[in-house]
């Protein structure tokens, strides 16, 4: 089973982050909690977790791609 990771929503206000680094490549491990991304936002960078233990199967937004909130960035399987 995957799951999809989405661009999260850190504030009221956002409405849109950019990807600015993948902590984790496609077929690398990662477990529940583990930083897999850094996102910059209107206000600050921050870090993106992961929610579940698996192996991160896809990358779907590059790095410095700006996408809206709930945009599906990555899987993990």
């Amino acid at each position: 089973m995957s799951t999809q990771i989405r661009m999260p929503k850190f504030g009221e206000t956002m409405e849109e982050g950019t990807i600015v680094a993948w902590k984790k490549q496609v077929g690398e491990s990662v477990t529940d909690g583990e930083v897999i991304a850094e996102v910059d936002t209107d206000k600050s960078t921050l870090e993106i977790e992961s929610p579940v233990t698996g192996k991160l199967l896809q990358i779907l937004v590059n790095v410095n791609q700006t996408v809206p909130v709930n945009t599906p960035i990555a899987v993990i399987g």
